[in-house]
């Protein structure tokens, strides 16, 4: 069965966050149904679904195309200036390894190097030090180059459109939209330009919903996203054409205009990447030049007579109970580290032994271990937690299993107050590029919802 003739390159997933209103498996399932080969997703400032995206759509056999929509900061602002207007969003597209590499490096950039207060964006300066490997479509409707036709800014929209082309030579699309029956009247002059400068067009449909039945639920999420209410008539809107179109309603939309559409297949052909599951590349611990396997070894053991001699053993022992009470310790230690080694994870109970131990020096709080670590002998020894899993029947094996290999976790609490002085010690120590903190997606739960929708439909909360 052939292809449909033509590819969605600008949708917003659940990932443009309080925006986007199409989960990763529901794309992969409209564009199989659509029989559409490739799709892109360009959410709104950031690349959160490029793992999920790549492996949903590796595994329906639809070609992922990884993308983001990014805002850019066409004037460098100086102290004391009036605040900038809202910047307009481009679209970036990884065509290979390195592409991708330069859309992740631009992404951290955007929310890094703005001040706080400011919608994460990035300069042109930026994209000229990281244009290889990507294809940059202008925007559509919302983009800097219609934004300037809009406002009768024509020389600024050429300038623009011959800076982007300078900076992405043989990689800039113009990028068209329709919404509604008619196209905007900036499209002719955005015509005339690309055809003057022998720019390709690319049409597209800004995604953010799968079907025109989800409109109205969409609207009142940017009304929950924006603080604001559906009876507002000064807040944004979509329309319903903003959402997952079949290959023929394009076709029929641009059919003025064939070659727009034929260059979102040219586009997916040229792009070729997919974000991998990637093994955890721990950094090293300073041994002063031991192997990790024998440090740990030797801190474990010293840290388990430690243990012993305050918490297990008393002095009304004999020596016969002593060695009775420490054996079990001492065997489950040495099974413990075993495994340990084995698996190649010495340095990651030295890391953690490290910063914990530093936490206790700085009289920061530290909880005492939660969670499957507890049950660690070594860790009990490091003073990583402080629970003895021996006298609470704690297993090993629900932390670390060799028929289960998976990076160990230890669960460790550390007082909210001065819990950043710990992670500026383990920047300063391990470097600033190893040390990350990982989001969690929340979600509109029932009750939430009954109380956010309620509000933009300003019922009265009685009701």
């Amino acid at each position: 069965m052939p292809h449909a003739d033509f590819v969605h390159l600008h949708v917003h997933t659940a990932y443009s966050l309080s925006e986007g209103a199409i989960r990763i498996p529901d794309l992969v399932e409209l564009c199989r149904a659509n029989r559409m080969p490739a799709v892109a997703i360009a959410d709104t400032g950031n690349l959160f679904g490029a793992l999920e995206f790549s492996s949903a759509c590796r595994d329906a056999g639809v070609q992922p195309i990884i993308g983001t929509s990014i805002a850019l900061r066409l004037k460098e602002t100086e102290s004391g200036d009036a605040p900038a207007p809202e910047p307009d969003r481009i679209v970036l597209l990884a065509r290979n390894e390195t592409g991708y590499g330069n859309l992740m490096k631009l992404s951290s950039l955007s929310y890094l190097a703005t001040p706080g207060g400011e919608t994460p964006q990035v300069g042109l300066s930026d994209l000229a030090e990281r244009a290889e490997g990507v294809i940059v479509l202008t925007g559509g409707a919302t983009g800097p180059v219609d934004t300037f036709i809009a406002k009768g800014q024509l020389d600024a929209a050429e300038g623009l459109l011959l800076r982007l082309d300078k900076i992405f030579p043989g990689n800039l699309y113009v990028e068209l939209q329709r919404y509604g029956e008619r196209a905007p009247v900036a499209e002719a002059e955005l015509l005339n330009l690309a055809y003057r400068h022998e720019l390709p067009l690319v049409a597209t449909n800004e995604v953010f919903f799968a079907d025109a039945g989800m409109y109205e639920a969409h609207d009142v999420l940017i009304c929950v996203a924006e603080g604001a209410y559906v009876s507002q008539s000064d807040r944004r809107r979509l329309t319903p054409e903003h959402r997952f179109k079949t290959a023929e309603e394009m076709r029929s939309l641009f059919s003025d205009l064939p070659e727009a559409l034929d260059n979102t297949l040219v586009i997916a052909q040229r792009c070729a990447v997919a974000a991998l599951p990637r093994d955890p590349i721990l950094p090293k611990f300073d041994t002063g030049g031991r192997d990790e396997g024998v440090e740990l070894r030797s801190q474990a053991k010293a840290g388990l007579e430690a243990r012993l001699a305050s918490e297990v053993l008393t002095d009304g022992m004999d020596a016969d109970a002593r060695k009775s009470a420490a054996t079990p310790y001492h065997d489950r230690l040495a099974f413990e580290l075993d495994v340990i080694v084995k698996m190649n994870y010495g340095g990651y109970f030295l890391i953690v032994a490290d910063f914990i131990r530093w936490a206790r020096e700085k009289r920061i709080p530290v909880g005492p271990g939660r969670g499957s670590g507890a049950g660690s002998v070594v860790a009990w020894a490091l003073t990583i937690t402080d629970l003895d899993p021996l006298r609470f029947g704690l297993l090993f094996e629900r932390f670390l299993n060799p028929d289960r290999v998976s990076m160990p976790d230890f669960d460790i609490d550390f007082c909210q107050d001065r819990r950043d002085e710990v992670i500026q010690y383990v920047q300063q120590v391990y470097g600033r590029d190893r040390v990350a903190q990982i989001i969690t997606f929340g979600k509109l739960q029932a009750r939430a919802v009954l109380r956010d929708v309620g509000r933009v439909l300003q019922l009265p909360y009685g009701l």
